[in-house]
C-alpha cells in the first residue's frame, strides 16, 4: 500500500509540475501541453496502449471551461434547488429500493450505509443511471487539467482516469460522463472510481456504468470510507451529516441528500 501511494504521489507530482509550467487561459498551447503529458505518463509505466486510446486525438473544450466558470445552480436557496432536484423523484426511488432490494440489504450488511441515503444520491446525480452524461472524460478532464484554475486537482483527475483504462476496468470510449469528468450512475470521479469502487455482481471487473450492483456498493463504499456510521443517523450537525459535506461541498446538495432520505425512510 505504502508503494502504491508513494508512485500515485510521484506520478501527480511531475504531471502537475509540467502542467503549471504550461497551463493557459486559452486552448493555444493545449497541443504541446498534451505531448509532455503523455511523455509524463509514458515515462510513469503507463502502456503505450493505454495512452493511445485515452488521449491521441483529444482536443481543447471551450465548452468545458464555460461550464466550469458558470456553476450558478449550487446558489439557488434550498428551497429552490430542493423543489427543482427531486421534482417526480420520490415515487421512482420507492420502485428502485424495492426493485434492488436484495442487492440493498447485502449493501447495507457489507457497509453498514443505509439504501435511502444510497438511493438519494442515484437519483440526485443522474437520475438513476438515466442521465449520465454525453461528455467525452478524457477531453474534459485534460482540458481542465491543462486550464490554469485547478491544475493540480484535475491533473490528479486525469492520471486517475488512465488508471481506470490500464486496470481494464472500462475502455477509454466507454468513458463519457459529465462535463468535469464524472463517471457512471453515481457520478464518480475517477479518483474516487480507483479508490473505492468495488465490483459487487460477481465478475471481478469494476462497471459504474451498466452493474447496478457495482454502482450501489461503491457509493456505500465510498461512505464507509469516509467515515460513515453505521446504525446512526445523518440530522444536521450529527457525524454523518459531516460525512455528506464530503460528498459535495455545496451546502444546497448536502441538505437536498440528507432531506430526500429523510423522506424516503419516513413517508
Amino acid at each position: 500500500m505504502i508503494r502504491t501511494v508513494l508512485t500515485v504521489f510521484f506520478c501527480v507530482a511531475i504531471a502537475g509540475a509540467a502542467s503549471a509550467r504550461t497551463c493557459g487561459d486559452t486552448g493555444s498551447g493545449f497541443k504541446a501541453w498534451m505531448a509532455a503529458f503523455k511523455k509524463d505518463m509514458r515515462a510513469q509505466g503507463f502502456s503505450r496502449r493505454t495512452l493511445s486510446s485515452a488521449l491521441n486525438g483529444v482536443t481543447y473544450d471551450k465548452k468545458v471551461i464555460r461550464l466550469d466558470r458558470s456553476q450558478k445552480s449550487f446558489k439557488q436557496s434550498f428551497e429552490k434547488f430542493y423543489a427543482r432536484r427531486t421534482k417526480g423523484m420520490h415515487r421512482i426511488a420507492r420502485k428502485r429500493m424495492k426493485k434492488h432490494a436484495r442487492t440493498f440489504k447485502r449493501v447495507e450488511k457489507t457497509y453498514g450505509v443505509p439504501k435511502e441515503i444510497i438511493t438519494a444520491v442515484w437519483g440526485l446525480e443522474t437520475s438513476f443511471g438515466h442521465f449520465m452524461g454525453n461528455k467525452k472524460i478524457f477531453r474534459s478532464l485534460a482540458t481542465l487539467a491543462y486550464d490554469c484554475r485547478r491544475t493540480e486537482f484535475f491533473t490528479h483527475e486525469l492520471v486517475s482516469a488512465l488508471k481506470i483504462i490500464e486496470k481494464g476496468d472500462l475502455r477509454a470510449e466507454q468513458m463519457v460522463g459529465a462535463w468535469a469528468g464524472e463517471i457512471g450512475q453515481t457520478q464518480f470521479l475517477a479518483s474516487r472510481y480507483v479508490d473505492y469502487a468495488v465490483s459487487f455482481d460477481g465478475d471481478k471487473r469494476r462497471d459504474l456504468y451498466g452493474s447496478v450492483p457495482d454502482v450501489l456498493a461503491s457509493t456505500a463504499a465510498w461512505f464507509k470510507g469516509n467515515g460513515w456510521r453505521r446504525g446512526e443517523d445523518w440530522k444536521p450537525r450529527s457525524h454523518n451529516y459531516e460525512v455528506l459535506k464530503k460528498w459535495n461541498r455545496a451546502t444546497v446538495y448536502q441538505k437536498t441528500i440528507a432531506q430526500l432520505a429523510n423522506e424516503l425512510k419516513h413517508r
